[in-house]
């Protein structure tokens, strides 16, 4: 296992429709460079890691509990563990955001690897 990769040597994951992640993996946490197409959604939901995160590119309608923002690059979130959450829409140049998991997102070990796809960003 080597220790130091490229962003376009990891294959990207289906998280959801229209929604791929590139995944670097720790022992306790990861990070995703996530990238969202041009008015796609992540629908409402939640897990037990708590998870950072800031927009790289493009916008997106956020909502963590409560509260909904719309968030441009540099804009960032923090949703502490099982608050439900959503990505209402993103805007029409799609986004590209950054977001750090603790623990680590386990349940990701199964999703379908897209090997053919390269980063968007950066």
């Amino acid at each position: 296992m080597s220790y130091l990769n490229d962003l376009s040597a990891i294959p990207a994951l289906k998280v959801w429709e229209r929604v791929v992640a590139r995944s670097v993996e720790g022992e306790r946490l990861n990070f995703a460079v996530v990238e969202l197409e041009p008015a796609s959604v992540v629908p409402e939901h939640s897990h037990e890691n708590e998870q950072l995160g800031i927009v790289l590119r493009g916008s997106l309608s956020f909502r963590v509990g409560d509260e909904v923002r719309d968030l441009e690059t540099g804009g960032t979130w923090c949703i502490p563990p099982n608050v439900p959450h959503e990505v209402l829409r993103t805007g029409p140049e799609g986004a590209v955001v950054l977001d750090v998991f603790a623990p680590a997102r386990a349940d990701w070990k199964g999703l379908e690897r897209l090997h053919n796809q390269p980063p968007l960003w950066p």
